[in-house]
């Protein structure tokens, strides 16, 4: 039996070309199916504290200002008014979960995603949001501002 030459290296070509096509199947495969497995089984989110949490300096702030701050796994808002008392809100927006910020020209807290209006209260004033902002209680405790949630009566 005699062996051709030429068909070993045609053979090793064949066997190297299936090697890189079956590995681009499954790398196109398993780029398909990575995001579905992540939007199935979602990383565990955590949330950062319990409830009260230091969300800032008594320095940090100047009248008729905000700071954001985080609360948990969500921002908070700590404005101070002008007469320099403390107002803490959830910054997450009802409407879309977009974060609001304070509009100190205006005294208004303001979610840009789709222009919705709170007062300073949490109140909805005007545009889609379906929801007052939830407030937070304010202790000042030394130099630093304590936030807590609301205890339900």
């Amino acid at each position: 039996m005699t062996v051709d030459p030429l068909s070993e290296p045609a053979q090793a070509r064949r066997r190297t070309i299936k090697v890189f096509l079956g590995s681009g199947l499954l790398a196109s495969f398993a780029s398909f199916i990575y995001p579905v497995l992540r939007y199935l089984i979602p990383p565990p989110v955590a949330d950062l504290g319990g409830d009260e949490i230091v969300a800032s300096k008594l320095s940090e702030l100047k009248p008729n200002s905000a700071k954001i701050f985080r609360f948990g796994s969500h921002p908070g808002l700590l404005i101070m008014n002008s007469d320099g008392t403390y107002r803490a809100l959830s910054a997450t927006c009802t409407h879309l979960g977009c974060t609001v910020q304070y509009r100190s020209d205006l005294r208004q807290i303001w979610c840009a995603c789709h222009n919705g209006i709170y007062d300073l209260n949490g109140r909805n004033v005007s545009g889609p949001p379906p929801r007052p902002l939830a407030v937070f209680d304010v202790h000042l405790r030394g130099d630093e501002i304590v936030v807590s949630r609301k205890r339900e009566a």
